[in-house]
């Protein structure tokens, strides 16, 4: 039987009670090898956990569901399926990013260009016009959207920044880390690749780190990334599947929950006198409203970030007055969290010193409200 819900999807795909014994709940296997039958053939699929066990299949299997591709490679973070998608470029390729983004990818970015001989061109991916006219420049072969972009959420058009690089024959990977496939559908508009830090709402309770590639139609790119996973030695472990997968059950009950708690924060933070600024695309002033209105269907994400007034001293008072926004980095979890970027990502970090980013929990939000503003006070 199809199923459209997303909610029955998060609870049904790639998940059925276990053949042998009827459990409701998927069983972990944590064995590293599988039986051979006497002729030394592995009829039930398995060999080696390296290359791949029942609970990554299962965790991959619910994933392409999610996002409605044709199948999905899980790794051990984020960074590796990153890292798994960089491999793609040859020397002398041309890679076209946005200058916002996680500053670990635009480290790997930086460095993993570097060393294949391949070009890296930051653009500012808010400017459909630069973005035309770096890719006019020659043909790109990825082009890198993140949306909304971490620290300052900004959002890329991914249609599109999709049919311009499709023009010049480039992949199209976006990050939809921030917007999960609740918020965000990028493969409808366009997108050739879909990327995950797991570890963020796919896990959804600090707990678990993990990464996610999923592929749209192109069967022998997932088969070349798949064989990246099992050559890497990459691949997530038994029991981090079995984590992810039971938490993508009430993804989309705690994102939907997390959009409407941080609506509200931001429209709280946004009349606050001491709030010079609020960055959070939900918001009718945000430069990037209108784009996210038109792709983001599902909601407006649960992050967003604040400039402080009175400087870095101010906001980092501030965040030390957070009794319920708990001071850590990381995003995505069932608590809300408070952090100032610049500290975390080194002297290197283009996030302003009086910028804190919030990460909205499925706290009640008039709670979440009282903390700010004694905070603020």
């Amino acid at each position: 039987m199809k199923t459209s819900g997303l909610n029955t999807l998060c609870v049904h795909a790639a998940h059925s009670p276990d053949a042998v014994t009827g459990a409701v709940a998927e069983p972990i296997h944590l064995s590293t090898t599988f039986e051979r039958d006497a002729d030394g053939e592995y009829p039930r699929g398995y060999r080696y956990s390296r290359e791949g066990t029942p609970n990554r299949t299962a965790l991959e299997g619910c994933l392409a569901e999610l996002e409605g591709g044709i199948g999905a490679v899980a790794f051990a973070s984020g960074l590796a399926a990153n890292h798994a998608v960089l491999d793609l470029l040859g020397a002398g390729e041309r890679l076209v990013a946005p200058l916002e983004g996680y500053y670990g990818t635009l480290r790997q970015f930086a460095e993993i260009t570097r060393r294949r001989g391949a070009a890296l061109e930051l653009v500012d991916f808010c400017e459909p016009s630069a973005v035309k006219t770096t890719l006019a420049g020659g043909a790109a072969r990825l082009v890198w959207i993140e949306t909304p972009a971490n620290p300052l959420l900004s959002v890329t058009d991914i249609r599109l920044t999709a049919a311009l690089a499709h023009d010049g024959a480039a992949l199209v990977v976006c990050d939809n880390t921030f917007a999960t496939p609740v918020c965000q559908r990028p493969f409808e508009l366009g997108a050739d690749l879909v990327l995950h830090s797991a570890t963020k709402y796919l896990g959804g309770h600090s707990d678990v780190l993990g990464g996610v590639v999923v592929v749209r139609s192109d069967a022998a790119l997932l088969e070349r990334l798949r064989e990246w996973q099992r050559m890497a030695g990459a691949p997530l472990a038994p029991f981090d599947c079995w984590l992810l997968r039971r938490s993508i059950a009430t993804l989309a009950l705690r994102v939907r929950a997390q959009c409407q708690g941080a609506q509200r924060v931001a429209e709280f933070l946004a009349a606050h006198a001491r709030v010079e600024r609020v960055f959070y695309p939900g918001l009718a002033t945000h430069p990037g409203h209108a784009i996210a209105a038109a792709q983001m269907r599902g909601g407006f994400g649960a992050m967003l970030s604040i400039s402080i007034a009175g400087g870095r001293e101010a906001a980092l008072r501030v965040a030390s007055r957070t009794r319920l926004f708990r001071r850590a980095t990381s995003l995505g979890g069932v608590e809300s969290l408070i952090e100032h970027r610049a500290s975390i990502e080194g002297p290197a970090t283009r996030a302003p010193q009086n910028l804190l980013r919030l990460s909205v929990g499925i706290e009640e939000p008039e709670d979440l409200l009282e903390d700010l503003a004694q905070a603020l006070a």
